[in-house]
């Protein structure tokens, strides 16, 4: 098979299943089991694919025809330009949750403390250290798989910065939230606090396409029934954990900015706004807590 023929049966495959942009799909994974960049496929269109390659493609589109997920499937996945690895039983890192991390890359400097609740796959933490200098980070999941996969992804992309003359402090604490601080650490305030929580409403989770519901973890999609239980209790602890001026951030659902906006506001937060993703729907809701 040349490299536009299994391009063209690997599309033909997932639009009979119903899977959308299988264009897209289709060149991740000639890039991820072949290696072909998208520049490989427009200008070697008639070069053979040797047939164990092939055979692993087939098997690939086989599980994806299931409707497992590719980051699952291959294992790892680009999150701000760094290599996650990722397995079933944690969430997965998608582009909008960079809207996130940009957002905290704003109102990030040097030397800060960074505390990250539903860490997950340790995503964000890892990457506002990455990019920042000297900063501290805290980790928080109540999922011990998940806090495992996220030590392990510390390990390998920030773990090549411990000789550095920057260093960049992290560590993973298991937990209900904020309660691990209190148990396990010496007392201290962030400046800033951010969080993917769990924010769809149970009712909607049975809707969503199966690559979600059948295999992301329903502890780290299922909001309660209006998608804001666990934000309402990440908003009203913030202020003993933050330092004076400090920041809280929070990813949210598209239809959330409003609620959000104003549950920040009863908790005393100032600043309050809603930034929107490039599709231009509320993604995220940031505040800073009042000085005096």
């Amino acid at each position: 098979m040349t490299i536009l023929q299994t391009r063209d049966e690997i599309i033909d495959a997932l639009t009979s299943a119903g899977i959308e942009d299988s264009a897209t799909e289709a060149r991740i994974i000639l890039r991820e089991s072949a290696g072909l960049s998208a520049t490989d496929i427009h200008g070697r269109p008639d070069d053979e694919i040797a047939s164990d390659i092939y055979n692993e493609i087939q098997s690939v589109v086989k599980r994806r025809l299931m409707r497992e997920p590719l980051q699952y499937i291959y294992g790892r996945w680009d999150f701000m330009g760094l290599s996650f690895a990722v397995r079933p039983g944690i969430l997965i890192p998608r582009p909008d949750t960079e809207i996130l991390v940009e957002t905290v890359m704003h109102e990030l400097h040097d030397g800060m403390r960074v505390l990250d609740l539903c860490t997950g796959s340790g995503c964000i933490l890892i990457s506002l250290l990455k990019y920042s200098n000297a900063c501290e980070g805290v980790g928080v999941d109540i999922s011990a798989e998940a806090l495992a996969l996220a030590q392990e992804n510390a390990e390998a992309i920030l773990g090549a910065d411990r000789d550095a003359d920057i260093p960049r402090e992290i560590r993973f604490l298991q937990g209900d939230l904020y309660e691990p601080l209190t148990e396990t650490v010496a007392p201290i305030t962030f400046d800033i606090i951010v969080s993917n929580p769990p924010y769809i409403p149970a009712g909607v989770i049975e809707t969503l396409e199966p690559e979600v519901r059948d295999y992301e973890p329903r502890l780290a999609l299922d909001g309660g029934d209006d998608g804001l239980d666990i934000i309402r209790r990440i908003i009203d602890e913030a202020p003993a954990h933050l330092i004076k001026g400090g920041e809280l951030c929070l990813e949210i659902g598209y239809d959330q900015g409003e609620a959000v906006s104003g549950l920040m506001r009863d908790a005393g937060f100032a600043d309050v706004e809603a930034i929107q993703d490039y599709a231009g729907l509320d993604r995220v809701v940031r505040g800073r807590l009042p000085i005096l």
